[in-house]
């Protein structure tokens, strides 16, 4: 069984070199579709995860009253520092709703701060009980689906002046991300049916141009399997050559992507797939992929061609 396997090994390499002009082409085959395959899909695989980090950092923006403050144990009333009765009640009602994960407190001072951070010294303007913000909390949900119940329910609290979740903004947004993940999966796979379809036809011409020696085989004998067999490994090495120079764009030009784009990214909260993470598992997936839809070109080819 070892021996038969490894002179078809054998038969399969030779006939690699003794047909060289269409192994030439069916390999350019296979690494044009496979190009297209690592292209679209490391794009699409990005595309999804710089969606889904949206998504979850769409956060609840609840603001309180100008008249409470949930942060501070005591206040100051007719001169006297007294307890603060609303102490942490917007906060404890928060973080006691259903489908919130956690809610950050940030003061009018802190936003006030951020705006001249962002937006430059003159908006420098307001000091102290001059500041028109309001203290607010950022309420995270536990999952994107629930922004807009936990929305409802934090309107609902004694306490909260405005509620903000990006309304009509946030619903397309999740809208896209889930055309994106749909849509991008179906593309993926239609790529590789499209390599499959290509590179069957191309290994068909290869068989056809070999039919002679096949009818041979056979008025001698040889077994369907026998036969089958070396185009079968004849069919997974021109996948695995043709999933090299593929492997290699992969390698050298999702690096230089990455870290051009990855520290404009990291400022806004945004991360694209690490290569250490995404090149071993495109790069061990276009050689299995090569291989395995280089078989199934030739086994097709095969059937249905030469009706073994």
């Amino acid at each position: 069984m070892i021996r038969r396997f490894f002179r078809h090994l054998i038969e399969s390499l030779k006939s690699l070199k003794r047909n060289g002009w269409m192994t030439i082409a069916a390999v350019s085959s296979v690494m044009i579709t496979l190009s297209l395959v690592a292209i679209f899909a490391s794009v699409i695989a990005n595309t999804i995860k710089l969606s889904d980090d949206i998504q979850n950092s769409v956060r609840v923006v609840v603001y309180m009253r100008k008249d409470i403050q949930d942060q501070s144990e005591q206040i100051e009333k007719d001169g006297q520092m007294v307890s603060n009765e609303n102490y942490h009640k917007v906060y404890d009602a928060l973080t006691a709703m259903k489908h919130v994960d956690k809610a950050d407190f940030s003061s009018k001072e802190d936003q006030y701060n951020k705006l001249i951070k962002t937006a430059g010294n003159n908006w420098k303007i307001f000091d102290g009980d001059a500041n028109p913000l309001y203290d607010a909390y950022y309420v995270e949900a536990t999952a994107p689906k629930y922004v807009k119940q936990v929305s409802a329910d934090a309107k609902k609290i004694e306490g909260v002046s405005e509620v903000k979740d990006g309304g009509v903004d946030t619903q397309r947004l999740f809208a896209l991300g889930t055309f994106i993940r749909n849509w991008g999966l179906i593309g993926v796979g239609l790529l590789i049916f499209i390599a499959v379809f290509l590179i069957s036809n191309t290994i068909r011409i290869t068989i056809i141009s070999r039919s002679r020696e096949i009818k041979i085989m056979r008025l001698v004998g040889a077994k369907n399997g026998y036969i089958r067999a070396p185009f079968l490994l004849e069919g997974a090495w021109i996948g695995l050559l043709g999933a090299l120079v593929p492997s290699i764009l992969v390698f050298y030009v999702y690096n230089l992507v990455y870290t051009s784009m990855s520290n404009n990214l990291a400022d806004q909260n945004l991360f694209l797939y690490s290569p250490h993470l995404l090149i071993p598992t495109m790069v061990g997936g276009l050689f299995g992929l090569g291989i395995l839809i280089g078989a199934i070109g030739s086994s097709i080819s095969m059937r249905r061609f030469l009706k073994i």
